[in-house]
């Protein structure tokens, strides 16, 4: 019988869990701040093993930045999400509550669409048809792409392109610090044509402009995504809003474990307390044996910052120098009329700051429900690294998606959300072994999070469920429990295996 795999890459790399501690620790406690992706792992992770847990999450809803809530339409989020194949991790989290996925549906294409020169149609790139294990998929990709030409291909640096093909992790991040995504383009000489491409799909969706996103980061999103994994760029998205279908039921499977779960409650502090740990909340104190700090990157400098018996001064510095992406927006609307010519998802470039349009009722039950009650439609745009939050923004980005769909910019609105954040951590050009990683120089507090360095790669919620899984698994080998295996992607490109 063949072993069971995550997906269908078969180069899919098994990491298991360090053996536990000889000595088992009785009744171990533990506070996990942050009920994001990486909180709700950790929480997961520890509560499996019979740890006391209790999650401390400062919103009403659980998911942290894929969380939804109801509003007076339906419900809102911060932006639509893909969830691709590759996310073993976090499929894995949500296997608890859905074991077949089954309320993960497919989105049949990843069609990117670039504004068209004056007197010219749109170019439109797919990710659908075409093969699905490296290198055919790369070939196929840039045989059938009206984004590379034949000219463009000739200049491109061979030597650096196959470069590609050689990379290992976590080698690879260290060796481009210091380069960004925009650099490595041009060392490739990358096609001018092509580059919205590279930069729209992977820089721009860590909300971060080119020249300040990591080129070690990129080269890992290339491999991850087109040469080194045979799970392609398709993806699944939850058929339903990120509450109903995702966190309600999985903060429910926490609840059955025995987790307290605290929502609407912020954490103030950190204090020593013998071999423990309190976490000073908006709630009161918790006390624990150890704590998983799983938040976003200004929480986490502020509760370090606060907390002067936590790590050594080069550790603490290099907390307090995470730095945050600028902001980004998030536009939904609510129109009278079916406006079923919308695609599910449409990435964009070249349409000033509009960087993605959705059609939450093609795939949201619930958005489904308001369209075919009230005739209408529900349409999303997304705005990364904006520069201008103002209202101004916002017009401008419901302008430009009216130039993609020309009806959008007619349609009746009969109701809208406008949500600006900046809160995403900044993924830069500084040196890799810089970021803070799961563990901290005190054994009872460990990181979890996105902005957490993971040898791997993988990015956002990947990385935010993997690293909250490792951060359970840290905890648990030091309480003498046996902790959980994780997978990830191919760790080589394909001519370094």
């Amino acid at each position: 019988m063949k072993p069971w795999r995550p997906g269908r890459d078969r180069h899919a790399v098994r990491h298991l869990p360090a053996s536990p501690a000889p000595m088992r620790k009785p009744a171990p406690s533990v506070v996990v701040v942050g009920g994001g992706i990486a909180g709700l792992a950790a929480a997961t992770g520890l509560a499996e093993r019979g740890v006391r847990v209790r999650l401390v999450e400062a919103e009403a809803t659980l998911g942290g930045r894929v969380r939804a809530w109801p509003n007076d339409a339906g419900t809102m989020s911060r932006g639509f999400h893909a969830f691709f194949r590759q996310y073993y991790n976090l499929r894995a989290l949500l296997r608890r509550t859905d074991p077949t996925l089954s309320r993960l549906v497919p989105i049949d294409d990843y069609p990117l669409q670039l504004a068209p020169l004056p007197g010219r149609r749109p170019v439109v790139d797919s990710f659908t048809n075409i093969p699905r294990t490296p290198p055919w998929n790369l070939a196929g990709f840039v045989a059938r792409s009206p984004s590379f030409g034949l000219a463009d291909l000739t200049r491109v640096d061979v030597t650096e392109a196959m470069g590609l093909l050689k990379v290992r992790f976590p080698e690879t991040y260290t060796e481009l610090d210091g380069l960004s995504a925009a650099d490595v383009l041009d060392r490739l000489r990358f096609p001018e044509t092509a580059r919205h491409l590279a930069l729209e799909v992977f820089a721009r969706s860590f909300f971060a402009d080119p020249r300040e996103f990591s080129g070690g980061e990129l080269v890992g999103m290339f491999h991850t995504y087109f040469v080194g994994s045979a799970e392609g760029l398709l993806f699944d998205v939850p058929d339903d809003d990120y509450d109903t279908a995702l966190w309600a039921p999985l903060g429910g499977h926490l609840a059955g474990l025995g987790v307290e779960v605290l929502t609407g409650t912020r954490a103030l502090g950190l204090t020593e307390d013998g071999d423990g740990v309190v976490v000073s909340t908006s709630a009161g104190d918790l006390a624990a044996d150890a704590v998983v700090l799983a938040v976003d990157t200004r929480p986490l400098k502020c509760l370090v910052g606060d907390a002067d018996w936590l790590g050594d001064e080069q550790w603490r510095e290099r907390v307090a120098g995470l730095r945050s992406a600028p902001p980004f927006g998030v536009g939904r609307r609510w129109l009278a009329g079916r406006h079923r010519q919308v695609s599910a998802f449409l990435g964009t470039s070249g349409y000033g700051p509009l960087d993605n349009i959705s059609r939450l009722d093609a795939f949201e039950a619930g958005a489904a429900r308001w369209a075919q009650a009230n005739s209408g439609t529900v349409v999303e745009v997304h705005g990364y690294a904006l520069g201008d939050t103002s209202d101004a923004m916002r017009q401008t980005l419901w302008r430009e998606a009216a130039r993609v769909h020309p009806e959008l910019g007619t349609a009746t609105v009969l109701a809208e959300e406008w949500l600006v954040e900046d809160d995403c951590a900044l993924v830069d050009t500084s040196p890799w072994l810089h970021r803070p990683t799961v563990t901290t120089p005190d054994a009872r507090v460990v990181l979890a999070g996105d902005l957490v360095r993971c040898d791997w790669p993988i990015a956002l919620m990947e990385r935010a469920a993997t690293t909250g899984w490792q951060a359970a698994n840290t905890l648990l080998a030091g309480f003498g429990r046996p902790g959980h295996e994780l997978w990830s992607p191919p760790l080589t490109g394909l001519m370094s295996r």
